[in-house]
Order: C-alpha cells, then sequence, then structure tokens
C-alpha cells in the first residue's frame, strides 16, 4: 500500500513538474495575437487620441490645439443631425431586426420541413458587402420599384430615403441574428419543455413564461449587436443615398445631408473635406457615444434578465 501510495505521489509530482514550464510558455503563445493587438489597435487608438488635440495633415506636422476640435464638431450642426438620425435609425433598427429575427427563429424551431433551407436563405443577405449590397438596392428602387410608386424613388427624398435604409440593413442583418435567436431557443431543456405541456401550458403561453425567460441572454447578445452595428452603419449609408437629402436640422438650420450617419460624417470630414483633425476629434466622439450607449444597454438587459 505505500509503495502504491509513493508511485501515486511520484507520478503527481512530475505531472506537476511537466506542467509548470508548459504554464511559463502560455506567455509565448499569447505574444503574437497580443502584439497584433497593440499595433493594429492599441497604438493607433492611443495615437488617434492624441491627434484628436492637434492641428496636423498628412503632410506636415503636428501642432497642439487643445479642445478646439471637439468645440468645432459640437459646433458642427451636420454632425449634430447625423447623431440624432443615426440614434433614431438605430432604434427602429434594433426593435425590427430582433422582433423579425425572434419570429422566424421561433417558426424555424417548431419543427416544419425545410427549416435548415429556410435557414440559409434568410442568413445568404449577410454574406453580400455592405457596398455591393447598397448598390444592388440603389438599382432596385430607382428602377424597379419606382414603378409602384409613381415614378417617384424612394431614396429621392430624405423621408422616405431614410424608410428605405432602414428596409436593406433589417433584409441584410435580420438572418444572422436569426441564427443566434435559433441556438438560444434550441438550446431551452427539452424537459422543462416537456413539463409545461403536461401542466397544461399552450404554445403562447410556454413562449413568454419559459422561452424568452431562458434566452434572455440571449436576447441581450442580439440587441448589443444590432445596436453598435446599427451606431456603424457606414457602407450602406454611402453606396444608397451617400447622406444626401434637404432637411431642415434638429437645430433649425438647412442641411443637404439630411441621410448622412455619423461614420458617413466622420469620413466626409476627413477625406472629402481633407480635415484630418476635426475628423479624428468627431471619431473619438463616436467612440465615446458608442462605449457610453452599449454599457447602458447592457445593463439594463442585466437587470432584466435578473427579472426574468
Amino acid at each position: 500500500m505505500k509503495r502504491f501510495q509513493a508511485k501515486r505521489d511520484a507520478a503527481a509530482l512530475n505531472s506537476r513538474l511537466v506542467r509548470r514550464p508548459i504554464q511559463r510558455m502560455v506567455w509565448l503563445f499569447l505574444l503574437p495575437t497580443f502584439a497584433a493587438f497593440c499595433i493594429g489597435f492599441i497604438y493607433p487608438f492611443l495615437k488617434g487620441a492624441f491627434l484628436s488635440f492637434c492641428k496636423f495633415k498628412l503632410t506636415s506636422k503636428w501642432t497642439w490645439v487643445g479642445f478646439d476640435n471637439y468645440l468645432k464638431a459640437f459646433a458642427d450642426s451636420s454632425f449634430r443631425h447625423a447623431f440624432l438620425f443615426t440614434a433614431l435609425f438605430a432604434f427602429v433598427s434594433v426593435l425590427f431586426i430582433n422582433a423579425l429575427a425572434f419570429a422566424v427563429a421561433y417558426a424555424l424551431t417548431r419543427g416544419i420541413k425545410g427549416s435548415n433551407l429556410f435557414r440559409t436563405v434568410f442568413f445568404m443577405p449577410n454574406l453580400i458587402g455592405g457596398i455591393v449590397l447598397g448598390y444592388v438596392w440603389q438599382f432596385v428602387f430607382n428602377n424597379v420599384l419606382i414603378k409602384m410608386t409613381n415614378n417617384i424613388s424612394l431614396l429621392s427624398k430624405t423621408n422616405t430615403a431614410m424608410m428605405a435604409i432602414i428596409v436593406v440593413y433589417i433584409w441584410q442583418y435580420a438572418g444572422y441574428i436569426m441564427l443566434i435567436y435559433v441556438t438560444g431557443l434550441t438550446q431551452v431543456p427539452k424537459d422543462v419543455l416537456e413539463a409545461s405541456q403536461i401542466d397544461g401550458a399552450n404554445a403562447v403561453t410556454t413562449l413568454f413564461k419559459i422561452k424568452i425567460p431562458m434566452i434572455a441572454a440571449t436576447i441581450t447578445i442580439c440587441t448589443f449587436l444590432t445596436l453598435t452595428s446599427a451606431f456603424k452603419q457606414f457602407d450602406v449609408n454611402m453606396a444608397l443615398t451617400n447622406g444626401t437629402g434637404s432637411v431642415a436640422s434638429f437645430f433649425g438650420n438647412y442641411l443637404t445631408n439630411g441621410t448622412q450617419m455619423l461614420a458617413l460624417n466622420i469620413y466626409n470630414t476627413a477625406i472629402s473635406k481633407n480635415n484630418y483633425a476635426l475628423g479624428q476629434a468627431k471619431a473619438i466622439l463616436f467612440f465615446i457615444i458608442l462605449a457610453a450607449v452599449s454599457i447602458i444597454q447592457v445593463r439594463i438587459s442585466n437587470k432584466k434578465e435578473v427579472e426574468m
């Protein structure tokens, strides 16, 4: 017995000695990814945050100007209108995408025939690049659907152009969110569903009292993804309208970029107007806004998860 115990202790000691060098090598394996993260994200972000306090061009050195770029960004009526337009777009998109995606996911998890085929078909629009998708839908709006709207394109008016952008974004992104909801719904324990059936719960009661509360974490993830993606919308916005659209802004100014969202506004400021300093300041403000909105959304969703 003692001999067996000694052999087991020796084996345990050897395994610990073998694991220690491997554990010390973990950082070596993490180093390439960490280095790429620092070079591709941390350094550009910190450098951009610094340059947002400077006046600079790509062909000249920087000059420290403090908060002047941020004051100009707040004073820019097009930037403020782009923020409100983006916020409204994100709110509507989040509601419709999650409602549609959940409805489709619920239908596809009810055991209908060809559900795998339907999942593939609904997900396919997400595989198309935003620029290509935008130009395809631009052709549809200007050459196909125009026959149903008295020869007036939906993209020709600011209000209807916003609706068109929302429709295209929902068509592109709902399939991706649908797959996440399908995964959540299929992971609901079958014994719980069987118990609810034995207790006499109908489909509606099972949905609202069992399935939805049990996929609260999935709802939080889907809401977070759609919210952040909607705020970062750029390619579809540029391809469909390029931000154009005459409109009286929320602040009493007349603008010619009524369908311009935040990402496109930052791009036009830096690239089209060649004002990189102001564009960088707007980008930092955009990051702060998006981070604040995301944190608030996640906290609210987590509280609702606890309530459920």
